[in-house]
């Protein structure tokens, strides 16, 4: 039998914590003048006395070890349920928007996801737009620790292989959980500081600078305009791909840069072929502009810019790229499909297991070409096991079906191929807008009908999580053990 109390008393302090960060929006509401203030004063009465009244039912459960079952129930429980109490300023606010489009905002946010069924956002309230990137920043530190602490735990996806880099939990989850959030918030806040100063100084407003920095470090790409970046001018759109690319970095290196340890970050084989990766499609980006509109530097710009904004997940735009051409629209989607590092709040599949599959891939060749030869491969110098090996193609195999089942299902619901295929891909990979004239880089996804959001909820939680740590507790046999 399966004690939730543990589980209870995190989800609810959790959302005790994210109902009292409401007070922030909330008091800048009311020294604007703004009447949408009241919304977060009912939304933080209702979070804060729900999230403490469960902690306080469950606080006698409280150990330092979880079991397993508990690690996955809480992993997918908080992607849960705190989408559903951030939503509550969204639903109850000026936004007039139903709860599935507010749940979907707010998944959308804390998943860092970045696709949006809110327009107008230019006339919208501040706390609102405030809110919104404060629930992607939250999201963007979660999920890291997640990747981290959680995630190599359980064997998610090959994230096992993580386990050796400096964060071996040896069984507690909770006290080595709160000891890495601690190191890594501290340098997620300083990225993001940085970045807000750099925006303030480019002519950003501060509330701009402030809002756009949380979005960036989070790779969550929501903006406080409907033309998303295409509002800011050149120089700030490479400040937001050096941040936007810093953060899809693996904070592991950060944390092992700031204690005097340098090399791991120089000799990582996942940011050098991230690096690779980013300059292969720039370049390739930028020379089909340059044939198609001559060359200058706003090309350039434009093809850097939205190739990173879309391999990172962070989803901005800065000019509707699907009018670029059949070519450039094809290479980004895909370049949607690589993803980040591991340990960054970078999403999509991610470099590292590319990298594994090509490693097995590469052996496998060699075992043939020589069958009496014995040939392992190797990630970073390291040899990988098969259980790591046997997670990887588990995870691509499990992520290329539920590609296709959400398609087939959002077809059900009456749309097109384009907007079923981009929407499937956009949110299990977590990239952000999709493509098609409904939500493409011009467009959202306010569009689409009720079930079609639901399935793209379902399946933003399912990438953000790895896919198969929410999978495993739909099992029967996860219950009976």
């Amino acid at each position: 039998m399966i004690d939730f109390r543990p589980v209870g008393y995190v989800i609810g302090y959790l959302v005790a914590v994210l109902g009292a960060t409401m007070v922030v929006p909330l008091v800048l509401d009311l020294h604007l003048g703004n009447g949408n203030w009241v919304a977060f004063v009912e939304s933080a009465a209702i979070s804060v006395g729900f999230g403490v009244s469960l902690a306080i039912a469950c606080a006698n459960s409280t150990r330092e070890k979880l079991t397993l079952q508990q690690i996955f129930l809480l992993t997918s429980g908080v992607w849960v349920v705190l989408p559903v109490f951030g939503s509550l300023p969204l639903w109850i606010g000026e936004t007039d928007a139903r709860f599935v489009d507010a749940f979907f905002e707010a998944m959308s946010g804390m998943t860092t996801t970045g696709s949006t069924v809110l327009s107008g956002l230019d006339g919208m309230s501040e706390g609102i737009l405030l809110w919104r990137g404060m629930l992607q920043w939250f999201g963007g530190v979660g999920i890291i620790v997640v990747a981290m602490v959680f995630l190599p735990e359980l064997g998610v996806g090959g994230m096992q292989i993580f386990k050796s880099e400096g964060f071996e939990t040896e069984g507690k989850i909770l006290p080595r959980a709160r000891a890495i959030a601690a190191q890594i918030s501290v340098i997620y806040l300083v990225l993001t500081v940085a970045c807000g100063m750099l925006y303030a100084g480019l002519g950003m407003s501060g509330f701009d600078a402030t809002v756009h920095a949380m979005t960036t470090i989070a790779t969550g790409g929501f903006a406080n305009y409907d033309d998303s970046f295409g509002r800011f001018d050149g120089p700030t759109h490479y400040v937001a791909t050096l941040f936007m690319v810093l953060a899809a970095l693996p904070f592991v290196r950060y944390v092992q840069i700031v204690g005097g340890h340098a090399s791991p970050f120089l000799r990582d084989t996942q940011i050098r072929t991230f690096a690779a990766l980013i300059g292969i499609v720039t370049a390739a980006l930028t020379l089909f502009r340059w044939a198609q509109a001559g060359m200058t530097e706003t090309s350039f710009r434009e093809a850097l810019f939205n190739a990173v904004s879309v391999m990172t997940g962070t989803g901005y735009a800065s000019t509707n790229y699907a009018a670029w051409g059949a070519f450039p629209v094809t290479l980004i989607f895909f370049t949607g499909l690589i993803g980040g590092c591991a340990g960054s709040t970078a999403c999509s599949i991610k470099v590292f297991r590319y990298q594994l599959l090509f490693a097995s891939l590469r052996a496998q060749i060699r075992r043939i070409h020589s069958p009496n030869a014995i040939f392992v491969p190797r990630y970073d110098g390291r040899r990988v096991s098969d259980a790591v090996l046997s997670s990887v193609m588990v995870f691509f195999v499990t992520f290329i079906l539920l590609l296709g089942v959400f398609s087939v299902a959002l077809g059900l619901t009456g749309l097109d191929v384009i907007t079923s295929v981009s929407g499937a891909a956009t949110a299990i990979g977590n990239i952000g807008p999709g493509l098609g004239p409904i939500i493409g880089p011009a467009g959202n996804f306010a569009g689409l009908n009720d079930l079609a959001k639901w399935l793209l909820c379902a399946a933003m939680l399912l990438g953000r999580l790895e896919i198969l740590a929410v999978l495993v507790i739909l099992t029967p046999q996860f219950w009976r053990d």
